[in-house]
């Protein structure tokens, strides 16, 4: 165990900074960061390119996918739902409210047959590739 020399400079420093964090945070309603949901994005062995993204507690209601020029967006809104009131609250550490993820795609994707599916808080967009882009076996002749 080590002794450590108790400094009461430090430690009204330290409730001044706390304080102020305070003030700030009530002045300005807190200080928000912008939700951004994770996304894995990979080409499977069918050569789709294949977005998981991970949305709990939303409904396919609240989720909007569009595909132009090259680029698959994602959007929606995740809002909160305070079983309590806020002042009752320790920590809020889950973010909500709008967000939008956007994702450039190879020229040679088909647009036409993108599919999405959502389950158990997990959005999966799959975006096949044109039938010319697939690789093809070149048979070797005499």
């Amino acid at each position: 165990m080590t002794l450590v020399r108790w400094n009461p400079v430090r430690e009204l420093a330290s409730m001044e900074v706390d304080k102020l964090n305070s003030m700030f945070s009530d002045f300005y309603g807190g200080i928000d960061r912008a939700w951004v949901p994770a996304v894995d994005v990979y080409e499977n062995n069918d050569h789709e390119f294949v977005l998981k993204a991970e949305l709990p507690e939303m409904k396919r209601e609240d989720i909007s996918i569009t595909f132009d020029n090259g680029v698959l967006t994602l959007r929606g809104e995740r809002n909160a739902e305070l079983e309590t009131t806020r002042e009752n609250y320790h920590r809020i550490e889950r973010q909500h409210g709008t967000f939008t993820r956007s994702f450039t795609l190879p020229a040679t994707v088909d647009a036409a047959r993108i599919h999405a599916s959502y389950k158990d808080g997990v959005l999966t967009v799959r975006v096949p590739q044109l039938e010319e882009a697939k690789p093809k076996q070149i048979e070797i002749k005499e």
